[in-house]
């Protein structure tokens, strides 16, 4: 008799509720109770290229962080290209897909004893190709976990509208993790929210709080995600960002809102400004400025480029206006990328503390 192993869906009613940071922090705990884990999203949107390969970064994420070898293509074996909805459309070919998840699920769950199922967006996204999340935790006979963003309403709005989908492929919904609860409102979302999904019999298996921290970006990432040019600084990209100040004032008003790890946005022959935030950088011991985008396509004086140079902090240069840049960071979405190991061992702590494992596992 082929050995079966345990088998986790975990889902979400949005994009960026936090369903990566859940399916990592999970299989961090897992690890301690089971001996071989595997990992799969079998529909991926946002890829990265791996040996000559689209493959989806989550699983490059769980495959580097959680150490898990499943072989990187079966873990995420459908990538969904520019194009791929339109050609689909045109030409359905739902055997096909489904043979792909099926034989790559087969392969990644040889020899485990759990298998982590990663969905992609909320229930419903992949029905245009025939493949909701929904459908796919059918195919693979797997219980789902919904992870939602903190509130009350809206949550729980979000969970009922997703749990339709789920109840109509007769999917079993294990319960629902709430993420990202602000602080304050921590007490009043934990008690309210599970006594909300109990009255529709869907279990509460974890409140997590907002963590401020894994939403900041690295200058790393900023300059992944868009077209900047770096000027200085290269040794310091992984300073990352807690704050954005956008330098349109005078220069004595700047520094009240620089604080520790802030981004400096300003037009680049703002000099005085600069200078001004340069000489708060070298006068404290904290880093105040972790990084500066100069906007317009300025450059300033040759002697206040020495001066940034020699402070090694990352300095990069953006074509656009100031508006724009601004707009464009606040824009970026923060996924954790592999080698954020502070992020990654705050998120392994949220998870322990905050979620039922015991709960879980007695679930699957």
């Amino acid at each position: 008799m082929t050995h079966m192993p345990k088998k986790l869906f975990i889902a979400a009613t949005m994009q960026n509720d936090g369903k990566t940071t859940v399916s990592l922090g999970l299989i961090f705990n897992f690890k301690e109770r089971f001996k071989a884990i595997g990992f799969i999203k079998p529909i991926g949107q946002r890829y990265l290229e791996e040996e000559g390969q689209n493959v989806d970064e989550d699983s490059v994420l769980i495959e580097y962080a959680c150490g898990i070898k499943c072989g990187i293509k079966d873990m995420s074996p459908i990538a969904v290209e520019k194009g791929f909805t339109e050609r689909y459309i045109a030409n359905p070919h739902k055997e096909d897909i489904d043979r792909q998840i099926s034989e790559s699920f087969k392969r990644v769950s040889k020899d485990k004893d759990l298998v982590v199922i990663e969905g992609t967006g909320h229930a419903g996204v992949g029905s245009v190709f025939d493949h909701s999340n929904a459908v796919v935790a059918k195919q693979l006979g797997a219980k789902v976990i919904l992870v939602s963003a903190g509130g009350v309403g809206k949550p729980i709005d979000e969970i009922m509208l997703n749990k339709a989908l789920f109840d109509k492929e007769k999917v079993k919904l294990m319960g629902v993790i709430i993420n990202k609860v602000r602080q304050d409102k921590f007490e009043k979302v934990n008690r309210v929210a599970r006594a909300g999904l109990e009255r529709f019999g869907v279990k509460v298996l974890g409140v997590m709080p907002y963590e401020s921290t894994l939403t900041y970006p690295t200058v790393r990432q900023i300059l992944d995600e868009t077209d900047f040019k770096i000027i200085s600084g290269k040794e310091k990209l992984d300073n990352y960002i807690a704050r954005i100040v956008v330098g349109a004032m005078e220069p004595h008003n700047v520094l009240n809102f620089i604080s520790a790890n802030s981004l400096l946005i300003t037009s680049g022959d703002r000099e005085d400004l600069i200078m001004t935030a340069l000489g708060l950088h070298i006068s404290k011991e904290t880093n105040p400025i972790a990084c500066i985008i100069l906007t317009g396509g300025f450059m300033p004086h040759s002697v206040v480029v020495d001066v940034i140079k020699s402070t090694n902090i990352p300095v990069l240069m953006a074509e656009y206006d100031t508006y724009t840049v601004a707009s464009t960071i606040h824009d970026l979405t923060i996924k954790i990328r592999p080698k954020d190991e502070a992020k990654i061992n705050t998120i392994k702590g949220l998870v322990r503390d905050y979620i039922a494992i015991d709960e879980i596992l007695r679930g699957i």
